[in-house]
């Protein structure tokens, strides 16, 4: 589909957004007409997401022909590069927690040359790669599509996205999902300190259940030695990188996030455990590294997806705040507090938009949503990545009747995929037969 590159002049530049589809299943009800999906970020590939997930969403076919995309930045779409294979792999691997003044100058040195590498080669793009450009797209969409009204299913940012949809084309909105749902009213340093505190809880709940459940835990007899251990596992990282069976280095912050993207659904706990266990009893970091590098979009032949290099753009394209080094050691402490695994990496994170070439849209998304129809809000209690409490305030700032709340008690980043029969229930009922769940579903 071709879009325009700035909506405020539709007859100039286009750029190129890539969809895919999985047609309906034929004989299976009568069509509603398509379900667009964005399954996070930002920077997530919908068009690769949706082969990797669509047995998932098979009863969902029964109605409606799914569709996903590349938003704009993202992917096939004119997906942003910033820095080569090879830097990247340098860039994950540093140190972003600095100890010293020496090490912080090179951590915003690194931010330097990472944003003026995104300007290089995506300069004219980048002032574009916003959230609400990438709404406009999706009803653009949903008109190319032959679509009413745009029935749709956002996970994790993609809420946030739905949620600026809606409050732009309140109108337009079919039948809609939100699960893993963020909150809109808060401020990047805000979702980034929420967020360590859910990684943290999401941890703590691995531990328990490792320590009172698994034979051999490889964190010790209590959740409280296994915090201990990892903290001390990181700090040695920090010093000493460890060997791996690919020839790099496991580095704090590959490990680090190796043990994040492990608890993004409980299914790759065992994992976590597998990798814990090579790294303290055999000093090997290999499971940990390729949990980390699958965090950061690297593919095992050393390639790298845009997924970081277009969260980046998008989020700097959006935000308006810039964070500098007295802002940051000010809010450190929070950010230790609410998690010492997490927390130390998540504070300096916020230096990702120092030096962008471009200024923010806002300082949080509208989604205010009065006239749209229903749209289920599903929230994970243990979700690490888009924290409990931001169901409640998506409700609150879409507006009265607008957002239909549904909690799953349960661990992971997303309540569908998790394959509880609740969950799957209510949203199936809600999406094939318009059956709005009553407000404050409870599924465990």
């Amino acid at each position: 589909m071709k879009a325009p590159l700035d909506y405020r002049k539709p007859r100039g530049r286009t750029l190129g957004i890539e969809l895919i589809r999985a047609p309906r299943r034929e004989g299976r009800g009568k069509r509603i007409g398509s379900l667009l999906f964005n399954f996070g970020g930002p920077g997530g590939s919908g068009v690769a997401t949706l082969p990797s997930f669509a047995q998932d969403y098979e009863k969902l076919r029964r109605r409606y022909d799914l569709v996903s995309f590349d938003p704009r930045g993202v992917g096939r779409s004119e997906g942003v590069t910033c820095l080569s294979d090879r830097e990247l792999d340098a860039y994950f691997a540093a140190d972003w927690t600095p100890d010293t003044r020496a090490e912080e100058q090179r951590l915003f040195a690194r931010q330097e040359k990472f944003a003026e590498g995104c300007r290089k080669k995506a300069g004219a793009l980048l002032p574009h790669l916003t959230t609400e450009n990438t709404a406009r797209d999706m009803d653009l969409m949903r008109q190319v599509l032959g679509d009413r009204k745009l029935h749709y299913f956002g996970i994790s940012y993609g809420t946030e996205l739905g949620g600026v949809y809606a409050h732009l084309f309140p109108e337009r909105v079919g039948r809609a999902v939100f699960d893993a749902v963020v909150d809109p009213s808060s401020t990047p340093d805000q979702g980034a300190l929420g967020q360590s505190s859910g990684f943290q809880l999401a941890l703590d709940n691995y531990l328990k259940s490792c320590t009172e459940h698994d034979r051999g835990c490889p964190v010790g007899d209590s959740p409280e030695e296994g915090r201990q251990r990892i903290t001390d596992l990181l700090a040695d990282l920090d010093a000493e990188p460890m060997p791996t069976d690919s020839g790099r280095k496991l580095t704090e912050a590959l490990a680090e996030g190796g043990i994040a993207q492990a608890l993004y659904a409980k299914d790759t706990w065992p994992l976590l455990s597998q990798g814990l266990q090579e790294a303290l009893s055999d000093g090997d970091g290999s499971t940990l590294l390729l949990l980390g590098d699958a965090l950061n979009g690297r593919n095992q032949d050393g390639t790298y997806s845009t997924l970081q290099s277009s969260l980046t753009a998008i989020s700097c394209a959006d935000n308006r705040q810039r964070y500098g080094e007295r802002k940051i050691k000010d809010e450190l402490p929070r950010f230790s507090e609410a998690s010492p695994v997490f927390g130390p990496t998540s504070g300096w994170g916020l230096s990702s938009c120092h030096g962008w070439p471009v200024k923010g849209r806002w300082t949080s998304p509208p989604v205010g949503a009065k006239g749209s129809a229903p749209i289920l809000l599903i929230g994970t209690t243990g979700d690490p990545a888009t924290p409990y409490g931001g169901t409640r305030a998506m409700k609150r700032e879409l507006g009265d009747d607008v957002g239909v709340e549904v909690t799953y008690r349960g661990e992971g980043h997303g309540a569908y995929d998790s394959r509880n029969a609740c969950v799957r229930r209510t949203v199936d009922r809600y999406l094939l037969n318009g059956k709005v769940p009553e407000d404050g579903t409870d599924c465990r």
